[in-house]
């Protein structure tokens, strides 16, 4: 597999600040923005590929994260054409509807934006940004509610899982109306608009979001129906990767929602909390070591995130078979080992990263981004306020 070495890092080793400094980002990027709006076409058609895909910044992520979608999103910087678009967004927004402490919400955005740089997103090669810097995803929700159908929403999922309701509740039964909150409802249709607003053509999502997606893509045909062919339908690029699971309940997702921290690895985890976090994982009482996802699932998690976590260059089944004869300790002294080496680069380059310049780095890169983001968006805002009357 690729290394991928923090971009931040490698701009930094052996120097004594991060370059380009702050103003360096902020000229290159507001002469664009500029640049760009006195050129922007009168269609709404992405000429390149456009990829779009957002995390919410709810505290440092997890190994399923990184697995899932953070590891894939940087090497779509090396696989796709240089022409290809890349639009990263910590959707700040979005995570609200949960009602963070104010002071709690900005840590987390800044330490999921140094994970991504440290992760190796480039912030020349990819946009990466905060949503609510960007009011034209504000913007393009409203329009698209005007024509979103609730019957659509009130058969999503998410709202009911994030209130703990069966698939089958309503939004009119008592226990849902008294909690239920029309973010949380109209979550989708903000997450459609974060997506048309760039024009995306194909958007990374894991299997939980493929409903959202079909939504977005709902809402691209009811705007287009009305106003002609303007947002283009995006496609669905699921990951490669399989889900890490629970390292205390293996047949549920690894999650930040788990009320038990041992349950996830962050990705800055130390390396002496990888190793206890490991060795207490659930597996079972089965003597010596084998990969067999449905009769050992504790076992079989570990394996296949060694599996993931190095690229994927011998089989789950291989991978085992360099275990069978140890215990359950020296299997998991092993595959702690193995965990924490490969994500030693990430913690040490989130660790220079977060306070690079104190603090200013950071700030750099969200201004950069956030300059390109709203260029995008407008491209885009433009067509769309002509279609309607505005």
């Amino acid at each position: 597999m690729r290394q991928l070495r923090p971009w931040a890092v490698q701009r930094c080793l052996g120097r004594g600040q991060f370059e380009p400094h702050i103003n360096d980002y902020y000229t290159v990027a507001t002469t664009s923005f500029i640049r760009q709006q006195s050129s922007i076409s009168k269609t709404a058609k992405p000429k390149n590929e456009v990829i779009f895909s957002g995390i919410q910044p709810t505290g440092v992520p997890h190994l399923g994260n990184y697995i899932g979608a953070l590891r894939q999103w940087a090497l779509l910087q090396h696989d796709t054409a240089v022409d290809t678009k890349l639009l990263y967004s910590i959707v700040d927004l979005h995570a609200i509807t949960a009602r963070p402490a104010p002071e709690q919400l900005q840590k987390w955005k800044r330490e999921t934006l140094a994970i991504m740089l440290s992760v190796g997103l480039d912030p020349v090669r990819s946009t990466i940004f905060y949503q609510s810097t960007v009011p034209a995803h504000t913007e393009l929700m409203w329009i698209l509610s005007c024509s979103a159908s609730v019957g659509y929403l009130a058969r999503m999922t998410q709202w009911k899982s994030k209130l703990s309701l069966p698939d089958s509740a309503s939004f009119m039964d008592t226990g849902a109306k008294a909690r239920l909150k029309l973010g949380l409802f109209s979550y989708p249709v903000l997450q459609a608009a974060d997506v048309l607003v760039h024009r995306a053509t194909r958007v990374p999502v894991g299997d939980d979001q493929t409903q959202h997606l079909e939504f977005a893509r709902e809402c691209a045909v009811n705007f287009n129906h009305i106003y002609g062919k303007i947002l283009p339908e995006p496609q669905t690029v699921t990951s490669s990767g399989k889900r890490v699971m629970s390292l205390k309940e293996p047949w549920l997702k690894m999650s930040k929602s788990h009320e038990d921290p041992r349950s996830r690895i962050l990705l800055t985890d130390k390396h002496e909390d990888i190793v206890n976090k490991v060795r207490l994982a659930l597996t079972d009482s089965v003597i010596g070591i084998s990969y067999d996802p449905c009769q050992r699932p504790g076992i079989s998690n570990l394996i296949e995130t060694v599996h993931h976590l190095e690229g994927g260059v011998t089989t789950c089944v291989d991978l085992a078979r360099q275990f069978e004869s140890l215990s359950k300790h020296q299997f998991k002294t092993i595959i702690a080992e193995r965990i924490s080496t490969s994500l030693l680069p990430i913690r040490e380059g989130y660790e220079r990263i977060l306070d690079a310049d104190e603090g200013r780095y950071l700030d750099a890169v969200a201004a950069r981004g956030a300059v390109k983001a709203k260029a995008s968006a407008e491209e885009t805002m433009v067509v769309v306020r002509e279609a309607v009357g505005l």
